[in-house]
């Protein structure tokens, strides 16, 4: 009878004793080292490559692999928090997380790195879902606004500070230790997580078997999107048939998958959540935000480094400073819900972010590093308008037992929006390059005097520097030249990207004044 009665209690009657604060702490820990590890490893890459001997292609399965992994459990985590009580499961998570990456770092082998990066993504993509929804129920719904400021910090200053962390160790250590680090990290998360995590009164496990034709579905479905999205590129997407395939098993499978959801008895996943127009509209403002968010953050470090000359390191740097605003709109953010119309605070973010990217697009080859770093200064600033009401708002009328399957499902559409905007940046870059440079060639005639004069220029200089004969000169010149159309081609285009994703953001705009009326108290109804 008390079970029955804990199922229909208000949130406030089952939530944890134990200091919400330190609640936070805990759960963050686990947050903070999976978002991470999906971008830590990125610039290690070629020191990966050289240690295996492997190409290019192979090796970067090594962030396919874990993409893959994060994308096929994240709609599941309601499911197996249920079955196995979210303490319990995000226990084992971590902990699986961590003996993962011990074993990433000890790899001896490519398929090992695989293996071990596929057993990383299952267990954080369930991880991070699970810490969220801890959170909501051990804050009041009234400080819910606070609650995910703190979450933001792991989910939004995790992908910034990857690629510097991930940087500076393979630069000064080696490679292996981007995993081996988050080793004592993972084990003072356990302990904590044993100490400090309760399950709520009203969860209990599934009846029945479970519904294996949703989970072959969902597995295949997002298995194939999250390839074709990282691969399309590479293989100049519907050109190749592997692309074609990929495409076709994306749509068949999630139609089913969805289909399947709607009219089994007991579902794995809970589709029911989308009927709440809240949740609906923040999920996919969410999934815009994503689009725009992990779009920049993959394009503003790759302008440094290939046009610019910046290390690793350094092009870190250029992100890095924007997650100190971030965290500093957040804190603040987090104490405005309540007070302020949560859409107005959305709005205000997006403007922000249309600000930001309006700089990006203007950069050129002369940029230096402070307009660099303003701009991501800004768009830090921005993040916390958008991330922190976002995820108040989406949950504000869901049913405590939502509240598991509907995390998976907001996490999970983040991280597609993001692989998507990453996938379409890239393709953007790659085509506007190619189309630019052709249109910059064709001033480059024999009769075009600028050009005769620049050759000249530079013949001259290596006349006196190079101790080559006149005609090599002119050849070396003619590459300079050469080379230089390239660079512009190639601003040129991270310009256009950026102007994307600025439209993105102009986009996402109106449709936050699709968030109900209920949003600006910031109440929750249990």
């Amino acid at each position: 009878m008390a079970g029955n009665d804990a199922a229909v209690l208000p949130a406030s009657r089952t939530r944890p004793t134990v200091n919400k604060y330190l609640v936070a702490v805990t759960v963050m820990i686990g947050t903070l080292i999976e978002v991470i590890d999906t971008s830590v490893a990125n610039v290690a890459l070629p020191h990966m490559q050289g240690t295996f001997s492997a190409g290019q292609d192979e090796v970067t399965w090594v962030i396919t692999s874990y993409l893959v992994a994060n994308a096929i459990i994240l709609p599941m985590t309601g499911w197996i928090g249920n079955f196995f009580g979210r303490k319990r499961a995000y226990i084992w998570c971590l902990g699986l997380f961590t003996v993962a990456s011990f074993l990433s770092g000890a790899a001896v082998s490519l398929p090992m790195l695989l293996a071990m990066r596929v057993l990383q993504g299952m267990a954080g993509g369930a991880m991070v879902p699970m810490s969220q929804a801890i959170l909501l129920e051990s804050f009041p719904p009234e400080e819910h606004g606070k609650a995910m400021a703190l979450f933001g910090v792991g989910v939004i200053f995790g992908p910034i500070i990857g690629p510097t962390l991930g940087g500076w160790v393979t630069d000064t250590i080696t490679w292996r230790w981007v995993f081996y680090i988050n080793v004592p990290v993972g084990i003072i998360g356990i302990i904590m997580a044993l100490l400090n995590v309760t399950d709520p009164g009203y969860m209990k496990k599934p009846e029945g078997r479970i519904d294996y034709l949703s989970f072959l579905f969902i597995a295949i479905g997002l298995g194939s999107l999250e390839i074709f999205l990282n691969r399309g590129e590479r293989y100049d997407w519907f050109h190749s048939p592997f692309i074609q395939a990929l495409a076709l098993s994306t749509a068949l499978f999630l139609a089913l998958f969805i289909w399947r959801s709607l009219t089994a008895a007991r579902p794995l996943v809970d589709l029911t959540s989308f009927k709440d127009r809240q949740f609906a509209t923040g999920t996919t403002l969410m999934f815009l935000l994503g689009f725009g968010l992990y779009g920049s953050f993959t394009m503003l470090p790759l302008f440094a480094q290939t046009l610019m000359g910046y290390t690793a390191t350094w092009a870190g740097l250029v992100l890095s400073p924007g997650g100190v605003t971030s965290l500093i709109s957040m804190a603040a953010v987090g104490f405005m819900i309540g007070r302020i119309d949560i859409r107005a605070l959305v709005i205000f973010g997006a403007a922000l972010n249309v600000w930001s990217m309006w700089m990006m697009m203007h950069m050129n080859l002369a940029v230096d590093f402070n307009y660099m770093m303003d701009s991501r200064l800004l768009q830090g600033l921005g993040l916390g308008f958008l991330f922190v009401p976002l995820t108040a708002a989406a949950f504000v009328n869901l049913k405590p037992q939502q509240i598991g399957s509907a995390t998976g499902l907001f996490n999970l559409m983040r991280n597609e929006g993001g692989s998507i905007g990453i996938a379409i940046s890239s393709t953007v870059l790659s085509q506007h390059v190619q189309s630019h440079h052709a249109r910059l060639v064709e001033n480059l005639t024999p009769g075009n005097p600028v050009l005769q004069e620049h050759l000249h220029v530079a013949s001259r200089a290596l006349d006196t520097v190079s101790g080559l004969d006149p005609v090599s000169n002119q050849q070396v010149a003619h590459g300079l030249i050469g080379g230089m159309v390239q660079q512009q081609a190639a601003a040129m285009a991270y310009n256009d990207v950026f102007h994307m994703l600025m439209i993105s953001f102009i986009v996402f705009m109106p449709l936050a004044l699709f968030l109900g009326r209920e949003a600006k108290k910031g109440a929750v109804v249990h």
